[in-house]
């Protein structure tokens, strides 16, 4: 009886000492590392104007920056995620924190547009930290009692670390940007990403355990040339928008999604699983990823250089310093952590599928408010808030409604596809926004022409944004009204 009092007392010691190690350890860590991905979110979005002057832009041609990016890490996201469930998380979590912080350090120094545009594209890289980090704490749980739970916290752990990231981030380069040299600013996330690199390297564990199988190269390359050829062909309507060619250039890039979608179909292990579409409560909670990107991810560049744009000389925008405008920023994503926070109260009073339908009329109304409403930092403030509560709410409800709607053993396929629709989304967007700011350009009295966007754009950005969030709520309309709800408890024989 003692030995097995003391075994069982090592046992429960061991037990508990595991979890501390997981607690305490390996998420005290990856708190660091989420929080960098989180600066790295919201740091550059108030020098956006700056960067402009820096390289010699027009405002509108910012918005190619976030298409890249957003083009690279549709991409990145799947593949990384499933060379790590091959090779080991923490092995490509280092790789691409490597290549992070080689971006980075390239963004300070990069003298031209189309480096400093490849370099942001790279940097992107970052976006796979999340679910590496997700798969790590996973690996890590097992053996300890309700894993699933400990996943849980651990993962909401690590993403309050990014939103504290994202708004510290947001508020940091406002006020350095203000102060210091910008090559200076551009260098301390780049330090930042070199010290995650470290505690990667030193002190994150590597998972156990490794899956069958391969990297579906065939759906990578189909993709990456759907999104090149998409956004190239903008790109060619930017430059020459008189011809018929580009235009014609950008159809045969959306023509191009027919082949991929039948070759992601024949796969047994596919990049995009579009199976999960086949489900009537799922389709609608993808499609309004999709349509919830084009603001959450297309509409912070143009809101930062709107900001900026002095009314003294254009007759329109804020006038705002850099340090002025990471108060906006802030206040949004402020606001959108109010929003995610509230909607599991919400959804508990009402329901999941009426709040999604709620927050997405949120979003849309406060985008559309910005179309009457844009003369004073109030009226915008004010506007941005309505929208960020309602993209709060949307980041914390799709995946969840996803994994609802998901089918047995079909949950991480579902819930990962609507990061992949929502990105997608904003891809595209974040190219027409460009188009669109990039048309009409404000002359200025001495005949030159200005560098800012032109205030039809801005009204377009903002009127895209906000039809769209309410086409995802008419979407949401057409889900089974007990859809993403628990089941009601049956009757006991």
């Amino acid at each position: 009886m003692a030995r097995a009092g003391t075994a069982g007392g090592r046992a429960g010691r061991s037990t508990s000492g595991r979890i501390g190690r997981i607690g305490g350890g390996l998420v005290g860590w990856l708190v660091v590392v989420e929080f960098t991905s989180g600066v790295l979110q919201g740091y550059y979005v108030p020098l956006l104007t700056d960067l402009a002057r820096h390289l010699g832009i027009h405002d509108a041609d910012v918005n190619w920056l976030e298409a890249a990016q957003l083009m690279l890490s549709a991409i990145a996201v799947p593949v990384l995620a499933k060379l790590g469930d091959l090779h080991g998380h923490r092995r490509v979590l280092l790789v691409s924190a490597v290549v992070t912080a080689v971006a980075s350090l390239a963004l300070a120094v990069a003298p031209t547009f189309p480096l400093f545009l490849a370099a942001w594209a790279v940097q992107g890289c970052y976006v796979a930290w999340l679910p590496l980090q997700v798969a790590l704490i996973h690996a890590r749980s097992r053996g300890v009692p309700d894993p699933a739970a400990r996943t849980r916290r651990a993962t909401g752990v690590i993403v309050a670390a990014l939103q504290a990231g994202a708004i510290g981030g947001a508020l940091a380069g406002g006020q350095l940007g203000g102060a210091l040299d910008l090559t200076v600013v551009l260098l301390v996330p780049a330090l930042l990403v070199v010290g995650v690199c470290v505690v990667i390297a030193l002190r994150v564990p590597e998972s156990e355990g490794r899956t069958s199988g391969e990297v579906d190269t065939g759906g990578a390359v189909l993709l990456s040339l759907v999104l090149l050829v998409v956004t190239g062909g903008l790109t060619l309507v930017r430059l020459d928008g008189d011809a018929a060619w580009p235009w014609l250039v950008t159809a045969l890039g959306v023509l191009l999604v027919v082949p991929f979608v039948r070759f992601e179909l024949r796969r047994p292990d596919p990049l995009v699983d579009f199976r999960v579409l086949r489900s009537p409560s799922m389709w609608p909670v993808q499609l309004t990823a999709a349509l919830f990107g084009v603001s959450v991810l297309g509409a912070q560049g143009p809101l930062s250089t709107f900001a900026r744009t002095d009314p003294a000389v254009y007759g329109y925008g804020l006038g705002l310093s850099t340090s002025a405008v990471s108060i906006v920023i802030g206040g949004y994503v402020v606001s959108m952590l109010a929003g995610a926070a509230g909607f599991s109260r919400v959804s508990a009073l009402t329901s999941p599928r009426t709040t999604l339908i709620g927050a997405a009329t949120l979003t849309g109304t406060g985008y559309l408010l910005l179309v009457p409403f844009h003369g004073s930092l109030a009226q915008v403030l004010g506007a941005m808030v309505v929208a960020g509560l309602g993209s709060g709410a949307l980041v914390a409800a799709i995946p969840a409604a996803a994994a609802a709607a998901a089918v047995p053993g079909r949950t991480a396929v579902a819930t990962g596809l609507t990061n992949t629709t929502k990105v997608l989304g904003g891809t595209f967007a974040s190219a027409a926004f460009a188009l669109a700011l990039a048309s009409d350009v404000p002359t200025l009295a001495d005949g030159t022409e200005g560098t800012a966007g032109s205030l039809s754009g801005y009204v377009t950005v903002w009127v895209i944004c906000g039809v769209t969030a309410l086409l995802a709520a008419v979407a949401l309309l057409v889900v089974p009204r007990l859809a993403f709800s628990d089941p009601l408890p049956g009757p006991v024989a």
